[in-house]
């Protein structure tokens, strides 16, 4: 479908954080929500005549399915100098320019260019977005000093700003920094690709763990391969040729009606017992013994136990911390109670690359 753009008002800002505003706006004599990327439009207020793109509501999407400003009409909007010459949504007619870390206007190309591994850093290689919230609360459960910085692929959606997550966990103290790579933009520092953003991740960000996942919004076809998380294969590649520690968060659960997706995910056999061509540590968390014997047996039968090493870790204390920090862990519209062992994989993984960071 083209794209599809109305002409809309502000009736009322509903949320405003530095970089994203949600908005009550007027279209087509219709009352509707809609986001606004302060960082592209600049400040959006109640009154304000805005370019709205409406196509993801016409397709009746679910993620992604309200309205987003393009522009506001009018008026003279602050024009702010970026030093950088790296374009995100590039050769689109939304491109706009970013510093990225590794760019020589950057404070921080030195530190990049000389960084030439990861010197082991744990490396979290997530599926879905879900599991960052989990996994971060999972390595500060079991190392509270260590920093966590989370690097966003553009797997899925491109602005950081879209994930409510991500901003719950920085003010929980439960992320530290964060690193938006390849299209994907947002982040306390961008990037030009999932390298040298695990680079920035290290010798910029001073990161003792890093996580690394798509944004919020991930794509499935119902196919093997035609899912936004096969690049879990691809991050654990990028870690382990760096120099780091790469740490898999199977994708684990009991409660999806999908037999695709019960008990080991078909996502995780292809990601992991295909995709990834580098061995990585697989981990599993404490759970049911049949369950356990399920996950076991189906690792073993899709060579993913012959490629990786597997490791069974506890992730009730990091459950346990980020339900303390006020933060719901909900993925696919189901809660911790409902997918236990889903959450747990992810907060298993955090322990484990925190018990790594302490033995590195």
């Amino acid at each position: 479908m083209p794209i599809q753009l109305r002409r809309g008002r502000v009736v009322e800002v509903l949320e405003a954080r530095p970089d994203r505003a949600v908005l009550a706006v007027e279209v087509g004599g219709e009352r509707a929500e809609a986001i606004a990327y302060t960082t592209l439009t600049g400040p959006v207020a109640a009154g304000d005549e805005v370019v709205l793109n409406v196509t993801a509501v016409a397709l009746g999407l679910g993620t992604g399915g309200r309205h987003f400003v393009v522009g506001r009409l009018g008026g003279e909007a602050e024009a702010q100098q970026v030093p950088g010459h790296v374009m995100k949504l590039r050769y689109t007619p939304l491109q706009f320019s970013v510093l990225a870390a590794e760019e020589e206007q950057s404070p921080h190309h030195d530190a990049v260019a000389a960084c030439a591994s990861l010197d082991g850093l744990p490396v979290i290689a997530c599926s879905l977005h879900s599991m960052v919230g989990p996994a971060a609360a999972g390595v500060k459960a079991a190392a509270p000093q260590a920093r966590v910085a989370y690097v966003m692929t553009d797997a899925a959606a491109l602005p950081l700003a879209l994930s409510d997550l991500v901003a719950r966990l920085r003010e929980a103290g439960l992320l530290d920094a964060t690193i938006t790579c390849g299209q994907a933009f947002g982040g306390d520092h961008e990037a030009v690709n999932l390298h040298s953003a695990l680079l920035a991740a290290r010798c910029v960000a001073n990161a003792d763990v890093a996580i690394v996942a798509q944004g919020p919004g991930n794509v499935g076809t119902r196919t093997d391969w035609g899912f936004g998380g096969v690049e879990q294969g691809e991050i654990i590649n990028a870690a382990a040729v760096l120099g780091g520690r790469p740490v898999a968060v199977p994708r684990i659960g009991f409660a999806d009606p999908r037999p695709r997706h019960r008990g080991l995910s078909r996502h995780a056999v292809i990601a992991l017992g295909r995709v990834a061509l580098l061995p990585a540590d697989v981990v599993v968390p404490r759970m049911a013994e049949d369950r356990s014997r399920e996950v076991m047996q189906a690792l073993e039968s899709a060579g993913i136990a012959a490629k990786h090493r597997i490791v069974t870790e506890d992730g009730a204390p990091g459950m346990a911390l980020l339900q303390a920090r006020g933060i719901e862990a909900v993925s696919m519209g189901r809660s911790f109670e409902q997918e236990p062992e889903y959450f747990l994989a992810a907060a298993a993984a955090g322990a484990h690359a925190a018990r790594l960071h302490g033995a590195g």
